[in-house]
């Protein structure tokens, strides 16, 4: 028998699909950002998909990452490493590096 609850992985696929459909109701000039928001979105579903249940919230968490690492590269560093090894740091009781 077939699956009858679509996965999370698939949603956020569909998700992309349709931001791609309303892509073309932009600006031309706009067209390409509404192309890589897609691509982004589609990106990290697979992985997120273990940790999200809502397609939407997998593609949007997808799109910020891939936002985060677009800024990290211009700007020479990851964003807050010095916050996440605190973070890591007190969730552990130790820090990590």
């Amino acid at each position: 028998m077939g699956r009858s609850v679509q996965s999370v992985r698939m949603g956020a696929k569909d998700v992309a699909d349709r931001w791609l459909k309303a892509r073309r109701a932009m600006r031309v000039e706009d067209q390409v950002y509404a192309t890589r928001l897609a691509e982004m979105a589609k990106r990290h579903s697979s992985e997120a998909f273990y940790a999200l249940d809502d397609p939407l919230e997998a593609a949007v968490f997808s799109v910020l990452i891939e936002l985060l690492k677009e800024r990290d590269r211009e700007g020479g560093g990851p964003c807050g490493s010095s916050t996440l090894a605190t973070t890591a740091q007190s969730s552990s009781g130790r820090r990590r590096e």
